[in-house]
């Protein structure tokens, strides 16, 4: 499916499209993912993707990416994307050899990751997948909530408490259409959530990393941010379009557009906000965005035109690693 992002003369015009629904495949296996062999990266130890068997060199194309993050608080930078994971580790590309799924609602944790999606043509996962769990880079997929049910493409999950935020497309057995639901018990209950406020057409959700009182979202007419778990959002931005939301544990890291692209952090003890330098970006913006938590000053963001860059230094100096989806 190919990704449409339409740029106005004043402001973005994103398509919902962009991250719609992916061709059904057609499926009758409904068992879980075996359990692969082969080194597992646990307890977020630094060891090189390079010595894990589940993954392998890569140097082909990374495009239709839908979501971004330090997964397994190993300090490597995971792309989730139509044809499975891509990791960047130390310069290298990386991919996934099985459960090559596409992955939509993507969002890393400090033990493994939590996404959506439908799968790929080795997995033998229903679909859509409703929410799986990876504890060891994807090589197993747990089941957690509406599986072969429904495929959630805005979704949020809090790094440190798995706090799962999300919009329901869909009626399926336990939501209603176009409502909002939180879990705070790894998707093992949920209970629907008021999002005063947040009228608006959305393209992303965040959750901070450790206190369920603060959601966040992104949508065509700005920045949002919840301080009640969801039950009312307050627009945080000027008149620009929102782009992308990231929580750091003492902030919100945001994007925007209004002609130029822009990151700004906002402080949640103080509300002053700073503005993160950004490369020269042409009729682009932040799509995805990601810090490591093991150290401040990398960055990692997805541009809306398949551009992705990356920064040891705070957003200083930026290198494009990837650009239109081919690495470089």
């Amino acid at each position: 499916m190919k990704k449409i992002c339409l740029f106005a003369v004043i402001g973005l015009t994103f398509s919902l499209a962009a991250c719609g629904q992916a061709e059904v495949k057609d499926t009758k296996d409904t068992g879980q993912s075996e359990v692969q062999t082969g080194e597992q990266e646990n307890g977020g130890e630094e060891t090189s993707i390079s010595s894990n068997s589940f993954f392998e060199v890569f140097d082909g194309k990374i495009d239709h990416i839908h979501g971004v993050g330090y997964a397994g608080n190993q300090g490597k930078v995971y792309f989730a994307a139509h044809d499975g994971l891509k990791v960047y580790d130390n310069g290298k590309w990386f991919k996934t050899k099985k459960e090559n799924n596409d992955y939509m609602g993507f969002n890393a944790t400090q033990d493994g990751f939590y996404s959506s999606g439908h799968p790929g043509n080795d997995s033998k996962l229903p679909n859509p997948l409703g929410i799986q769990y990876s504890p060891d880079n994807g090589q197993t997929l747990e089941k957690k909530a509406l599986e072969g049910e429904t495929d959630f493409h805005l979704m949020g999950a809090g790094y440190e408490n798995s706090v799962i935020f999300l919009m329901n497309p869909q009626e399926n057995s336990i939501m209603d259409t176009g409502k909002f639901y939180l879990s705070e018990d790894k998707a093992k209950t949920w209970k629907e959530v008021a999002a005063n406020g947040l009228e608006d057409t959305l393209l992303s959700l965040s959750v901070h990393p450790n206190n369920a009182d603060y959601l966040a979202a992104s949508g065509q007419q700005g920045i949002y941010l919840s301080k009640n778990k969801g039950e009312s959002f307050e627009r945080i931005s000027k008149s620009v379009q929102g782009t992308s939301v990231f929580f750091t544990n003492e902030g919100l890291i945001y994007g925007t557009y209004d002609g130029t692209a822009k990151l700004t952090k906002l402080s949640l003890t103080d509300e002053t906000e700073e503005e993160i330098a950004l490369p020269k970006m042409k009729e682009d913006a932040v799509m995805y965005f990601a810090q490591n938590p093991k150290n401040e000053q990398e960055l990692t963001f997805v541009s809306f035109n398949g551009d992705i860059y990356h920064t040891a230094d705070g957003g200083n100096n930026w290198d494009r690693i990837v650009e239109a989806g081919s690495i470089r």
